[in-house]
Protein backbone atom coordinates (compact mmCIF):
# COMPACT_ATOMS: atom_id res chain seq x y z
CA UNK A 1 0.00 0.00 0.00
CA UNK A 2 2.63 2.22 1.19
CA UNK A 3 3.99 1.71 -2.54
CA UNK A 4 0.86 2.24 -4.43
CA UNK A 5 0.59 5.45 -2.33
CA UNK A 6 4.23 6.55 -3.49
CA UNK A 7 3.43 5.72 -7.22
CA UNK A 8 -0.06 7.49 -6.80
CA UNK A 9 1.98 10.82 -5.42
CA UNK A 10 4.30 10.91 -7.96
CA UNK A 11 1.79 10.48 -10.98
CA UNK A 12 0.14 13.59 -9.00
CA UNK A 13 3.20 15.23 -8.80
CA UNK A 14 4.40 14.24 -12.82
CA UNK A 15 0.58 15.55 -13.43
CA UNK A 16 1.16 19.18 -11.70
CA UNK A 17 4.94 19.44 -13.13
CA UNK A 18 2.66 18.86 -17.00
CA UNK A 19 0.44 21.85 -15.97
CA UNK A 20 0.42 25.08 -18.10
CA UNK A 21 2.11 28.01 -17.00
CA UNK A 22 -0.32 30.58 -15.70
CA UNK A 23 -1.17 32.69 -18.19
CA UNK A 24 0.37 36.29 -18.15
CA UNK A 25 -2.06 39.19 -17.49
CA UNK A 26 -2.08 42.97 -18.62
CA UNK A 27 -2.08 43.69 -14.85
CA UNK A 28 1.46 41.71 -14.44
CA UNK A 29 3.10 43.25 -17.76
CA UNK A 30 2.25 46.65 -16.86
CA UNK A 31 3.96 46.16 -13.49
CA UNK A 32 6.98 44.86 -15.43
CA UNK A 33 7.55 47.31 -17.99
CA UNK A 34 9.20 50.69 -18.08
CA UNK A 35 6.08 52.93 -17.64
CA UNK A 36 5.07 51.21 -14.11
CA UNK A 37 5.81 54.04 -12.26
CA UNK A 38 5.14 56.80 -14.77
CA UNK A 39 2.69 59.42 -13.77
CA UNK A 40 2.78 60.41 -17.50
CA UNK A 41 3.14 58.33 -20.65
CA UNK A 42 6.06 60.13 -22.57
CA UNK A 43 4.58 59.89 -26.72
CA UNK A 44 6.79 60.69 -29.19
CA UNK A 45 4.79 62.34 -31.83
CA UNK A 46 4.67 64.76 -34.86
CA UNK A 47 4.01 68.24 -35.03
CA UNK A 48 3.20 69.05 -38.50
CA UNK A 49 1.86 66.28 -40.41
CA UNK A 50 -1.58 67.34 -41.54
CA UNK A 51 -4.41 64.88 -41.11
CA UNK A 52 -1.42 62.31 -39.19
CA UNK A 53 -0.27 64.05 -36.38
CA UNK A 54 -0.45 68.60 -36.10
CA UNK A 55 -1.01 71.17 -33.38
CA UNK A 56 -4.12 73.28 -34.13
CA UNK A 57 -4.09 75.79 -32.02
CA UNK A 58 -2.87 74.24 -28.83
CA UNK A 59 -4.57 70.67 -29.44
CA UNK A 60 -3.19 67.66 -30.72
CA UNK A 61 -5.25 66.60 -33.88
CA UNK A 62 -4.80 63.93 -36.30
CA UNK A 63 -4.61 59.85 -36.91
CA UNK A 64 -1.53 59.20 -35.78
CA UNK A 65 -2.87 61.14 -32.34
CA UNK A 66 -6.45 59.53 -31.61
CA UNK A 67 -4.26 55.67 -31.88
CA UNK A 68 -1.45 57.09 -29.59
CA UNK A 69 -4.44 58.56 -27.06
CA UNK A 70 -6.04 54.78 -27.09
CA UNK A 71 -3.01 53.29 -26.06
CA UNK A 72 -2.15 55.69 -23.57
CA UNK A 73 -6.10 54.87 -22.39
CA UNK A 74 -5.33 51.23 -22.69
CA UNK A 75 -2.60 51.47 -20.30
CA UNK A 76 -4.28 53.71 -17.43
CA UNK A 77 -3.04 57.20 -18.35
CA UNK A 78 -6.75 58.50 -18.99
CA UNK A 79 -6.47 61.87 -20.95
CA UNK A 80 -4.22 64.63 -22.22
CA UNK A 81 -3.26 65.57 -18.49
CA UNK A 82 -1.20 62.05 -18.17
CA UNK A 83 0.14 62.52 -21.62
CA UNK A 84 3.61 63.86 -22.12
CA UNK A 85 3.64 64.88 -26.24
CA UNK A 86 7.50 64.59 -26.84
CA UNK A 87 7.74 66.05 -30.36
CA UNK A 88 10.12 64.29 -32.92
CA UNK A 89 11.22 63.72 -36.98
CA UNK A 90 11.77 61.79 -39.08
CA UNK A 91 15.25 61.55 -38.78
CA UNK A 92 15.49 61.37 -34.60
CA UNK A 93 12.73 58.54 -33.35
CA UNK A 94 14.82 55.64 -33.07
CA UNK A 95 17.39 57.93 -31.03
CA UNK A 96 14.82 59.30 -28.74
CA UNK A 97 13.70 55.92 -27.80
CA UNK A 98 17.30 54.26 -27.72
CA UNK A 99 17.98 57.11 -25.28
CA UNK A 100 14.99 56.82 -23.21
CA UNK A 101 13.34 60.11 -24.15
CA UNK A 102 10.18 59.12 -24.71
CA UNK A 103 8.14 55.38 -23.62
CA UNK A 104 6.71 54.96 -27.43
CA UNK A 105 6.56 56.47 -30.63
CA UNK A 106 3.40 57.18 -32.42
CA UNK A 107 4.88 58.99 -35.38
CA UNK A 108 4.20 57.64 -39.17
CA UNK A 109 7.01 55.42 -38.13
CA UNK A 110 7.51 52.36 -40.81
CA UNK A 111 8.75 48.64 -39.21
CA UNK A 112 11.55 47.50 -41.64
CA UNK A 113 14.35 44.76 -40.79
CA UNK A 114 17.13 47.62 -39.93
CA UNK A 115 14.82 49.28 -37.57
CA UNK A 116 14.22 46.20 -35.74
CA UNK A 117 17.55 45.55 -34.86
CA UNK A 118 17.53 48.55 -32.99
CA UNK A 119 13.95 49.24 -31.50
CA UNK A 120 11.01 47.29 -30.55
CA UNK A 121 8.04 47.31 -32.48
CA UNK A 122 3.80 46.93 -31.68
CA UNK A 123 1.95 46.90 -35.00
CA UNK A 124 0.86 47.24 -37.72
CA UNK A 125 -1.64 49.66 -36.88
CA UNK A 126 -1.90 50.95 -40.46
CA UNK A 127 -0.85 49.63 -44.06
CA UNK A 128 0.17 52.27 -46.50
CA UNK A 129 2.56 52.85 -49.40
CA UNK A 130 5.02 55.45 -50.89
CA UNK A 131 3.63 57.82 -53.71
CA UNK A 132 4.31 61.13 -55.02
CA UNK A 133 3.24 64.80 -54.17
CA UNK A 134 4.32 67.33 -57.37
CA UNK A 135 3.92 70.82 -57.93
CA UNK A 136 0.56 70.61 -59.84
CA UNK A 137 1.71 72.72 -62.65
CA UNK A 138 4.03 69.93 -62.99
CA UNK A 139 1.24 67.14 -62.93
CA UNK A 140 1.13 66.62 -66.67
CA UNK A 141 4.91 65.93 -66.59
CA UNK A 142 5.99 63.61 -64.28
CA UNK A 143 3.29 60.63 -64.27
CA UNK A 144 5.93 57.91 -63.40
CA UNK A 145 9.03 56.93 -61.81
CA UNK A 146 11.08 57.24 -65.23
CA UNK A 147 9.72 61.04 -65.32
CA UNK A 148 11.43 61.40 -61.45
CA UNK A 149 14.50 60.06 -63.01
CA UNK A 150 14.99 63.16 -65.54
CA UNK A 151 17.38 65.75 -65.16
CA UNK A 152 15.05 68.79 -65.21
CA UNK A 153 13.20 67.54 -61.89
CA UNK A 154 14.07 67.82 -58.73
CA UNK A 155 12.99 65.31 -56.15
CA UNK A 156 13.12 65.86 -52.44
CA UNK A 157 13.08 63.30 -49.99
CA UNK A 158 13.04 63.28 -46.01
CA UNK A 159 16.29 61.89 -44.84
CA UNK A 160 16.40 58.66 -42.94
CA UNK A 161 13.42 57.83 -44.35
CA UNK A 162 12.64 54.59 -46.10
CA UNK A 163 11.66 56.37 -48.77
CA UNK A 164 14.91 58.03 -49.35
CA UNK A 165 16.05 54.42 -49.42
CA UNK A 166 13.58 53.30 -52.04
CA UNK A 167 15.13 56.18 -54.44
CA UNK A 168 18.22 54.89 -53.68
CA UNK A 169 17.12 51.12 -54.88
CA UNK A 170 15.70 53.14 -58.23
CA UNK A 171 18.03 55.39 -59.43
CA UNK A 172 16.13 58.35 -58.40
CA UNK A 173 18.03 61.61 -58.22
CA UNK A 174 17.15 63.32 -55.05
CA UNK A 175 17.72 66.09 -52.65
CA UNK A 176 17.74 65.60 -48.70
CA UNK A 177 15.70 67.56 -46.79
CA UNK A 178 15.22 67.44 -43.03
CA UNK A 179 11.85 66.35 -42.83
CA UNK A 180 8.44 65.81 -44.97
CA UNK A 181 7.55 69.33 -44.64
CA UNK A 182 10.63 70.64 -45.50
CA UNK A 183 10.07 69.02 -48.94
CA UNK A 184 6.40 70.38 -49.09
CA UNK A 185 7.61 74.00 -48.40
CA UNK A 186 10.20 73.85 -50.78
CA UNK A 187 7.56 72.27 -53.67
CA UNK A 188 5.61 75.70 -52.56
CA UNK A 189 8.41 77.66 -52.87
CA UNK A 190 9.45 76.42 -56.64
CA UNK A 191 12.40 74.89 -55.31
CA UNK A 192 11.43 71.33 -56.15
CA UNK A 193 8.94 69.68 -58.18
CA UNK A 194 8.49 66.47 -56.42
CA UNK A 195 8.67 64.96 -53.18
CA UNK A 196 8.29 60.80 -52.53
CA UNK A 197 6.88 60.10 -49.09
CA UNK A 198 4.36 58.33 -47.23
CA UNK A 199 0.57 58.30 -49.24
CA UNK A 200 -0.80 59.34 -45.52
CA UNK A 201 1.80 62.20 -45.00
CA UNK A 202 1.64 63.33 -48.88
CA UNK A 203 -2.76 63.49 -48.36
CA UNK A 204 -2.29 65.19 -45.13
CA UNK A 205 0.03 68.49 -46.95
CA UNK A 206 -2.73 67.78 -50.30
CA UNK A 207 -5.21 68.32 -47.98
CA UNK A 208 -4.24 72.35 -46.69
CA UNK A 209 -3.14 72.95 -51.17
CA UNK A 210 -5.59 70.78 -52.94
CA UNK A 211 -4.93 73.86 -55.82
CA UNK A 212 -1.24 73.82 -55.49
CA UNK A 213 -0.84 70.03 -55.09
CA UNK A 214 -0.99 67.25 -56.69
CA UNK A 215 -0.74 63.16 -55.35
CA UNK A 216 0.62 61.01 -57.88
CA UNK A 217 0.32 57.34 -57.73
CA UNK A 218 3.83 56.04 -58.31
CA UNK A 219 4.10 52.14 -59.26
CA UNK A 220 6.81 51.91 -56.60
CA UNK A 221 5.27 48.44 -55.99
CA UNK A 222 5.81 47.90 -52.04
CA UNK A 223 3.83 48.77 -49.42
CA UNK A 224 4.87 49.90 -45.74
CA UNK A 225 3.38 48.83 -42.41
CA UNK A 226 3.56 51.75 -39.66
CA UNK A 227 3.98 50.28 -36.25
CA UNK A 228 4.28 51.97 -32.90
CA UNK A 229 7.81 52.07 -31.65
CA UNK A 230 8.94 51.02 -28.05
CA UNK A 231 12.57 50.61 -26.28
CA UNK A 232 13.76 47.82 -27.46
CA UNK A 233 14.27 45.84 -23.89
CA UNK A 234 10.73 46.55 -23.04
CA UNK A 235 9.49 43.30 -24.36
CA UNK A 236 6.79 43.62 -21.79
CA UNK A 237 5.30 47.15 -23.61
CA UNK A 238 6.22 46.15 -26.54
CA UNK A 239 3.50 42.87 -25.86
CA UNK A 240 0.70 45.26 -23.92
CA UNK A 241 0.66 47.92 -26.79
CA UNK A 242 0.32 45.06 -29.28
CA UNK A 243 -2.19 43.09 -27.27
CA UNK A 244 -4.62 46.03 -27.46
CA UNK A 245 -3.76 47.18 -30.86
CA UNK A 246 -5.17 43.59 -31.35
CA UNK A 247 -8.18 44.09 -29.62
CA UNK A 248 -9.21 47.20 -31.17
CA UNK A 249 -8.96 44.90 -34.49
CA UNK A 250 -10.78 42.30 -33.23
CA UNK A 251 -13.88 44.54 -31.67
CA UNK A 252 -13.87 45.85 -35.67
CA UNK A 253 -13.99 41.95 -37.18
CA UNK A 254 -17.08 41.84 -35.12
CA UNK A 255 -18.74 44.50 -36.73
CA UNK A 256 -17.83 47.27 -33.11
CA UNK A 257 -17.14 50.44 -33.53
CA UNK A 258 -13.69 51.64 -32.97
CA UNK A 259 -11.84 54.05 -32.29
CA UNK A 260 -9.08 53.36 -34.90
CA UNK A 261 -12.17 53.12 -37.47
CA UNK A 262 -13.34 56.51 -36.04
CA UNK A 263 -9.73 58.41 -36.14
CA UNK A 264 -9.62 56.52 -39.96
CA UNK A 265 -12.90 58.17 -40.98
CA UNK A 266 -12.63 61.57 -39.69
CA UNK A 267 -9.01 62.20 -40.96
CA UNK A 268 -7.35 60.15 -44.13
CA UNK A 269 -10.59 58.67 -45.09
CA UNK A 270 -11.98 61.47 -47.29
CA UNK A 271 -8.59 61.84 -49.15
CA UNK A 272 -7.75 58.16 -49.22
CA UNK A 273 -10.92 56.27 -49.54
CA UNK A 274 -12.00 52.87 -47.16
CA UNK A 275 -9.78 51.17 -45.09
CA UNK A 276 -9.71 48.67 -42.54
CA UNK A 277 -7.33 48.20 -39.67
CA UNK A 278 -4.71 45.35 -40.25
CA UNK A 279 -4.08 42.81 -37.64
CA UNK A 280 -0.78 43.23 -35.49
CA UNK A 281 1.94 40.76 -35.78
CA UNK A 282 2.40 38.36 -32.90
CA UNK A 283 -0.19 39.69 -30.38
CA UNK A 284 -0.11 38.06 -27.21
CA UNK A 285 -2.94 36.31 -25.69
CA UNK A 286 -3.52 38.42 -21.91
CA UNK A 287 -5.43 38.08 -19.04
CA UNK A 288 -7.35 41.34 -18.95
CA UNK A 289 -8.92 41.61 -15.19
CA UNK A 290 -10.34 45.18 -15.83
CA UNK A 291 -11.97 44.52 -19.48
CA UNK A 292 -13.61 41.29 -17.68
CA UNK A 293 -15.10 43.69 -14.88
CA UNK A 294 -16.12 46.34 -17.39
CA UNK A 295 -18.22 43.26 -19.47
Amino acid sequence: MAVVATLALAGLTACDDESEPPQRTVKGLRDASTISQREKLRIGINDDFPLMSYLEGNVRKGFDVEIARYIASSLGFQGDLSIQWVPVRTEDRIAKLRSGEVDIVVASFSITPDREQLVGFAGPYLITSPEALVATEYADEIKSLPDLRKEEHVVCVAGGSTTEQLLIERGIPRVEADSPTDCRDGILRGDYHAMVSDKTILAGFRSQNPDQLTLVDMPFGVEEALGIGVPPEDENLRDLVSYFLNKSYLQGQQGETTVWQTAYTNTLGPWLGSAEQPPPLQAPDLVDHDDKVQR
